[in-house]
């Protein structure tokens, strides 16, 4: 084990989260996919290394990503943003459309299906990171700061927000909490939140989703009303959260083993969106508050990078991937226990989904790389020699 951590750089108890979770990603995934198997007509072995195999390119995607210093990221980010915005329109436009929503496209070489909202995630947030450090002495600046910011990030959250309303909420919230570590006035970011407020509305109004996103706040909010309505529970909107959370009780303290779920062949994609309620049926409430130990402990050894990077830049890249990691977390397992309404936020390094996997073992690896050069830094005299100007406060978080 020590020979193993001494080729890997960076904060050792991110690696051992990342470890933890993939190993518990492949039990319950592989305890899931007994229904799509059957559909599909293939055996659960073949999705289980499918998924094995995914598992194993995102943590040499992260480890290649640490290796590279964090400072290079900053002219990547400038790329990806280049490439982002046509592909997100392209994707709206003639991307493979599923339930009404425009979320893939497929890449013709491999015949694969690939989510640009997890490009677009990766890319703002680097490119935020590296807008904020470089503004960071007029970022009050209306002409100069403000506005190329703030339109860079409304114009992502509308395309996304188009066909997939809760990934774009998520990364604004993370974009405007990265405004305030990056000490933008609580005016500019209430206009922030008004101009999303205002671009929200006109999204779920005229937006092609529009009816699926108000039926799922209704259903939320009525709950009682509309299962009445309902003659059957299979008509009841709130059928899928309804079932989730049947699942999560019957695991009661200590769950019924792994492999043992009956929820997983009830709940629609177990494997993925409701895949925290198939780990509480078998792992119990002890097991899911584990597992939501590990998410926060991963955002803890975030903040503490964050606290303990010497560059502006290197800080804001912590902050912004760590935050929108574990808001993404607490979203897929918010909406399992009924705290939300229902979204096809996936469960980061849990649930079954290339794409997904694979930029959030991207996001890992440049938090990590953040870690490293710290590591490399420690003890040296460079350390003290940044200017204070780079320095980011930590106060402020």
């Amino acid at each position: 084990m020590d020979q193993i951590f001494s080729k890997l750089k960076g904060d050792k108890w991110i690696w051992i989260i990342v470890i933890v979770l993939s190993g518990w990603s492949l039990l319950a995934v592989y305890s899931s996919v007994g229904t799509l198997a059957y559909k599909e007509g293939k055996g659960t072995e073949l999705y289980l290394f499918k998924h094995f195999s995914i598992i194993a390119v995102g943590l040499l995607l992260m480890y290649l990503s640490h290796k590279l210093d964090y400072r290079y990221y900053a002219g990547i980010s400038k790329l990806l943003m280049i490439v982002t915005i046509p592909l997100l329109l392209f994707t709206l436009v003639g991307g493979n459309k599923v339930n009404d929503a425009s979320r893939w496209v497929t890449i013709p070489v491999i015949n694969q299906t690939f989510q640009t909202s997890d490009l677009a995630k990766l890319a703002l947030i680097t490119f935020l990171a590296r807008m904020l450090s470089r503004k960071a002495h007029e970022i009050k600046d209306l002409k100069k700061s403000f506005i190329p910011i703030m339109g860079t990030v409304c114009m992502v959250f509308v395309l996304i927000a188009w066909a997939n309303l809760s990934t774009a909420l998520m990364l604004f919230g993370t974009s405007v909490l990265l405004l305030l570590i990056g000490r933008v006035s609580f005016k500019q970011i209430g206009i922030v939140c008004v101009g999303g407020a205002f671009l929200l509305l006109l999204v779920i109004l005229i937006g092609p989703r529009r009816d699926t996103y108000i039926s799922r706040f209704q259903s939320f909010f009525k709950t009682e009303q509309t299962a009445q309505r309902n003659s059957s529970f299979q008509e009841d909107k709130n059928y899928q959260a309804n079932l989730a959370k049947m699942s999560i009780a019957s695991g009661e303290l200590f769950g019924k083993g792994a492999g043992n779920s009956v929820g997983r062949n009830l709940l629609p994609h177990p494997y993925s969106d409701f895949i925290f309620a198939v780990i509480v049926e078998e792992y119990g409430t002890i097991g899911g508050a584990i597992l939501l130990f590990l998410y926060v402990a991963l955002m803890y050894r975030c903040i503490r990078i964050v606290t303990l990077s010497p560059r502006a830049f290197g800080a804001f890249l912590a902050a912004g991937l760590g935050f929108s990691l574990t808001i993404q977390a607490l979203a897929n397992m918010a909406v399992a226990v009924g705290l939300g309404p229902v979204t096809g936020v996936p469960l980061p390094l849990v649930s079954m989904g290339g794409t997904s996997i694979l930029f959030t073992s991207v996001a890992l690896g440049i938090i990590l790389s953040v870690s490293r050069s710290i590591e490399e830094l420690k003890g040296k005299e460079e350390l003290n020699e940044v200017p204070k100007k780079q320095r980011v406060v930590v106060g402020t978080i």
